[in-house]
């Protein structure tokens, strides 16, 4: 029964060793409460995530603990529109501190593309989602509209008349007019989109690093722009992201060895 409310919010065939986590361990005292706790938690699609995915990826936040139909998870500051930097910094050099973060963001697109069985498509990018452990590491602390790749095909695939009856939120396919049917493959990514919704918003024009050179300055900016535009509605993003991923790798690494130097 777990298996099978796992295999319907989220798409995942899950082996008997997989559910552990999400069930009482054996019979005792108490346990039809445990039981009917457990019943109740696991009709939270984001309770399965924490519970299931954190022993794979340090970008998911672990399950602490639960009491009935509520279960508790690290308190983190999520991110807002309404800071400079899109997160709390606190004394760190924002600079750095947004080279550390936007290098977290493309390991967790790496993680989430790589590391599950499947592919886990992020359908809704905004700070407010994710928040900044001490270390400035990512985590997605918001995943109500985070689907593996069987339940986004199952999402997209949808009637439509043009591409943009094909858009669930940030997740997008294309609508094939022969059959009115949008396509179950998504077309645009994970990275374009944190490209677009986060990224800009560092490395544009108008959001410049003094420490920074203006050379490399301009060489992210670009490379930011190319991943934000690629793919999309008007083509398939998934076979540029592998260039433009390393090429902002490479740069926002040049650029943290440039302030450290700096700093220096």
């Amino acid at each position: 029964m777990v298996a099978g409310e796992v295999k319907n919010a989220l798409g995942l065939e899950l082996t008997n060793n997989s559910i552990v986590p999400l069930w009482p361990a054996r019979q005792g005292p108490g346990w039809r409460q445990q039981l009917a706790s457990a019943w109740s938690l696991l009709q939270q699609e984001e309770y399965v995530y924490f519970s299931l995915l954190p022993d794979l990826s340090r970008h998911i936040l672990p399950v602490l603990g639960s009491c009935g139909h509520f279960y508790a998870v690290e308190y983190l500051a999520a991110g807002s529109p309404h800071h400079r930097a899109l997160f709390p910094l606190g004394d760190a050099g924002q600079a750095q501190a947004i080279s550390h973060i936007a290098l977290s963001f493309l390991d967790m697109v790496s993680h989430f593309d790589s590391d599950f069985s499947h592919r886990l498509h992020l359908c809704d990018v905004k700070p407010e989602n994710f928040a900044i452990k001490r270390d400035f590491t990512v985590v997605a602390i918001d995943v109500d509209m985070a689907f593996f790749e069987p339940k986004m095909r199952e999402i997209l695939e949808q009637n439509c008349t043009g591409d943009e009856d094909c858009n669930f939120f940030d997740c997008f396919s294309k609508c094939d007019l022969r059959v009115n049917k949008c396509g179950s493959q998504r077309v645009n990514s994970n990275l374009q989109v944190i490209c677009d919704k986060i990224f800009r918003h560092w490395f544009s024009s108008t959001h410049r690093s003094p420490a920074a050179s203006p050379q490399l300055r301009l060489q992210l900016q670009q490379a930011v722009q190319e991943c934000a535009h690629h793919g999309g509605p008007s083509g398939n993003s998934w076979t540029a992201s592998s260039s433009v991923f390393w090429k902002l790798r490479w740069l926002l690494q040049a650029t943290l060895r440039e302030l450290q130097g700096v700093e220096k």
